[in-house]
């Protein structure tokens, strides 16, 4: 107990003979961890954006010509009545046309030898909260077509049976550009702690000189890192909360998307970074102190 009381009261009295080189440490390791934690917070809200993006259903139910507006009213009301559903717009059959020729631009006047609309009007649906298995989107559109006068129910199958891949990948390429974004926060942890051993290198070899075991030594320096990373996560952590309150008051779009709800990091990532910015302060000075003693 004797013992450790020495190597915390040695670690403080070093940090604070050397307060310039430890000031240091700290604010190039909340730097690099405030960079991983943006990175991490950025990660967090696109794959929640994306995901919830992914799971909602966009349905074109086209209907039968002829169609009176009692009848529209009544498929209108039945696709309300869905769990899930909200009914984003009514494209009429001379709507549905007049799209048709703004997409076919310069060739738009293939268009004037047709005598009768051969387009269908249509609902254009959204159903949220949409299973990853596909199963329900099929009985969606099942349900949807065994309403009366509705002439078919289109919805893109091709994104739902993509999307999972693209999360995956998504997942993949975040995590290589997090493990290079960890890497690079050790090597400048190592070389920021190096500079104190290196600082103190005849305060050392005077410890070897009486005696001293090289963990007596290493333990005031490894308590150092340790200090560092807690030091530097809270840090980062708070101007990472900083940062993302002010941002959250803003509207964010993506690609003329729709509208990105930010939200913080949970419990279980903040105890990460902790975890991390210790383990990366421990680890630095355990490699700068091995090099050190090495030499």
């Amino acid at each position: 107990m004797r013992a450790w009381i020495y190597y915390f009261r040695q670690t403080f009295i070093n940090i604070a003979g050397n307060r310039l080189i430890h000031v240091i440490s700290i604010g190039t390791m909340t730097v690099s961890l405030l960079l991983f934690g943006a990175f991490m917070l950025f990660f967090v809200n696109v794959y929640h954006w994306l995901e919830s993006w992914g799971q909602s259903l966009s349905v074109s139910v086209y209907l039968q010509d002829n169609l009176d507006e009692n009848s529209k009213k009544r498929i209108e009301a039945a696709i309300k009545s869905m769990p899930g559903s909200v009914l984003k717009d009514f494209i009429s059959k001379e709507e549905a046309l007049k799209e048709l020729a703004d997409a076919l631009g310069s060739q738009a006047g293939l268009l004037n030898s047709i005598t009768n609309n051969p387009l269908p009007a249509s609902f254009e649906v959204v159903f949220k909260n949409i299973n990853e298995n596909q199963t329900e989107p099929k009985r969606i559109k099942t349900v949807l077509e065994k309403i009366a006068g509705v002439e078919e129910v289109q919805y893109s199958e091709q994104w739902l049976d993509r999307f999972e891949g693209f999360l995956s990948i998504f997942k993949l390429v975040s995590v290589i550009i997090g493990g290079f974004l960890c890497l690079a926060v050790l090597f400048i942890i190592t070389n920021t702690i190096k500079l104190t051993i290196y600082s103190r290198r005849d305060e050392i070899e005077i410890y070897k000189l009486v005696g001293a075991t090289d963990w007596f030594i290493k333990i005031p320096f490894l308590l150092e890192g340790l200090i560092h990373g807690l030091l530097s996560g809270i840090i980062a952590l708070l101007l990472l909360f900083s940062v993302y309150s002010f941002i959250s008051t803003k509207t964010i779009h993506l690609f003329g998307l729709p509208a990105m709800t930010l939200i913080f990091l949970k419990q279980s990532d903040i105890l990460l970074i902790m975890m991390l910015s210790l383990c990366l302060g421990l680890l630095g000075s355990f490699i700068a102190i091995g090099r050190f003693f090495k030499i």
